[in-house]
């Protein structure tokens, strides 16, 4: 039987890496370096789409994981899930058009997208990563 309890890490790491990269991508740009910038949205890209594999992966294998923390950490925990599951499901649609501008040399109306599409991203990324934290660390029995 697969052990899959590196599956949780992976996920964080898989998470963590996306948002240094779209921060490395929104950097590069900010300096006008378009092709390291378009090296790195393609990683962050990549690197998200194989998180969304391996978290659909564990999680039909495993199910739900409960939050075992009590008190104030609940409705912390909860809100933050919450938003980060709402716009991880939303941020798709905009990623792909962004990326779709981009790929079509739209550059105008990219940039007009990823104004939207970065700080989303960007927040489903790092919140997937406290997440991570606060369900097998923090709080973890």
């Amino acid at each position: 039987m697969l052990d899959y309890s590196f599956f949780p890490a992976l996920n964080a790491f898989l998470n963590g890496t996306s948002a240094v990269l779209i921060l490395t991508g929104l950097t590069l740009i900010r300096r006008g370096r378009r092709e390291a910038h378009k090296r790195a949205m393609l990683a962050a890209v990549a690197t998200s789409c194989l998180f969304l594999v391996s978290y659909l992966y564990y999680h039909s294998q495993v199910g739900s994981v409960r939050f075992q923390g009590q008190g104030w950490s609940r409705p912390v925990y909860f809100a933050i899930l919450l938003s980060h599951t709402v716009l991880a499901t939303v941020i798709v649609p905009f990623v792909l058009v962004t990326l779709w501008r981009a790929i079509k040399g739209r550059f105008e109306r990219h940039a007009a997208a990823a104004r939207w599409t970065y700080p989303m991203w960007l927040y489903v990324s790092v919140t997937g990563v406290v997440i991570y934290f606060m369900l097998y660390h923090l709080f973890a029995l």
